[in-house]
């Protein structure tokens, strides 16, 4: 198995990087969506179906997947022998930001089940707030991961 990953390296990181890409597209937008929901579709209107139907495709057929992808190609690496040095500082960075990506992303889960019930109780504010997390954390792991501080 170890030698199928140093094998598979190059194609196991495309991957990983394509995933990635697709998970954060949606942690972007379904923070951006939770703001228009919030502030312009009062439970049980048209517009709230429509908000719910977003996000429930957004989280259950691009966010879910990729996130998943996201992990399983990510820990592909961790085993692949050669690719981190766990005495370093970045890897530790990296993961710490990873975790904090995947808290985030059940939390707009549980968000949406919010609005879903018709108890969403946070302003537009926190979510335009939320917004910016994700960034925050992609600039975390990119630096850990590219830089390789430490």
């Amino acid at each position: 198995m170890i030698g199928f990953l140093s094998e598979a390296y190059p194609w196991i990181r495309a991957f990983h990087v394509i995933a990635v890409i697709a998970w954060m597209a949606g942690l972007f937008y379904l923070p951006r969506l939770f703001v228009y929901h919030a502030e312009n579709a009062p439970p049980g209107s048209d517009t709230d179906a429509l908000f719910q139907t977003m996000e429930l495709r957004l989280l259950r057929l691009i966010m879910n997947p990729a996130m998943i992808v996201t992990w399983v190609f990510g820990l592909c690496l961790v085993f692949t022998p050669g690719v981190i040095d766990w005495t370093a500082i970045w890897p530790w960075t990296k993961t710490a930001g990873v975790l904090a990506m995947t808290w985030f992303h059940h939390w707009l889960g549980r968000r949406r089940k919010d609005f879903a019930r018709g108890q969403n109780t946070r302003p537009g504010r926190t979510y335009r707030l939320m917004n910016e997390l994700p960034t925050v954390l992609l600039i975390i792991i990119v630096v850990s991961v590219i830089v390789r501080p430490g």
